[in-house]
């Protein structure tokens, strides 16, 4: 159900009056068909959720064709011209260098860098926020970027919550129970939703949730009885204190990818194949 300033609203009227994209669309119908209440004091708040939405799902995409590879910590790397490499295998933003321009780099050049999945989920988010967001907002709030693991802003305003009402562009968790010990990677996969039943975690790519279950039971140990399955919590920025700083560009019915604007991004797996 969605509320706005207390009343509900008609996903219907949403959809045609907004002009939403496929995400967005998707994201209202999931909203209003779910028991759970989605309430906002505004229209305006609502609409920004739905273009950062959209974005976090195009910086995933994004992401996922960057070439950035996967890696442990121990074997991580970056472009060392705009960020350090720390003794634990993070990234810190090196000074100097603009915060929005570190992260597009990674985006740019993916090649040169290499981390594991909770790395890339904080990226992406970064990589959405900088979208949605005023820049010189950005740069003042993430001026000291560093990534590793889930270590992330406060400006990002994270907050995980128990549901089963997952949405386009919500951080999911895939547990891995019976991993093998000697691939602690694998012990569970950070992956966006991308909606249209699919998900993209780095190491992994875009897959369904039954392909990543069935990854993720590969790297379990001998004699594992366990399946990896789908936590049922999701992981969001926090949209009503971004609202804040909302840069006013057009996101709803005007998708903005991140790298290539106005391009579709056509993903194919086995004889089928997505558009964004």
């Amino acid at each position: 159900m969605i509320l706005i300033a207390g009343r509900q609203v008609d996903p219907f009227a949403l959809t045609a009056g907004w002009g939403l994209n496929a995400v967005q669309r998707e994201t209202v119908r999931i909203m209003a068909g779910s028991q759970e209440v989605f309430e906002y004091p505004s229209a305006e708040l609502l609409q920004f959720e739905l273009k950062m939405r959209d974005h976090l799902v195009r910086s995933a995409l994004a992401l996922n064709a960057s070439g950035m590879a996967f890696s442990t910590f121990e074997n991580s790397r970056c472009n060392e011209r705009y960020w350090i490499r720390t003794e634990l295998g993070g990234f810190r933003l090196r000074p100097g260098v603009p915060p929005s321009q570190g992260i597009i780099n990674i985006f740019q050049e993916g090649r040169k860098y290499a981390t594991e999945c909770a790395t890339a989920m904080v990226i992406i988010l970064y990589h959405a926020v900088l979208q949605s967001i005023r820049l010189p907002d950005f740069e003042r709030m993430f001026a000291d970027i560093l990534l590793y693991d889930w270590r992330y802003d406060q400006d990002l305003d994270l907050q995980t919550v128990r549901t089963n009402t997952f949405l386009p562009g919500d951080i999911l968790y895939f547990a891995n129970p019976d991993y093998d010990p000697d691939s602690p990677q694998w012990q569970g996969e950070n992956v966006v939703d991308l909606g249209r039943g699919l998900y993209y975690g780095h190491g992994a790519g875009i897959r369904t949730a039954d392909s990543l279950i069935n990854f993720l039971n590969e790297e379990r140990r001998m004699g594992a009885m366990r399946s990896a399955y789908l936590v049922h919590q999701a992981t969001r920025p926090g949209f009503a204190y971004l609202f804040n700083y909302n840069n006013g560009q057009p996101g709803v019915g005007i998708s903005q990818q991140s790298l290539n604007p106005g391009e579709p991004i056509t993903v194919q797996i086995g004889s089928r194949s997505w558009e964004w």
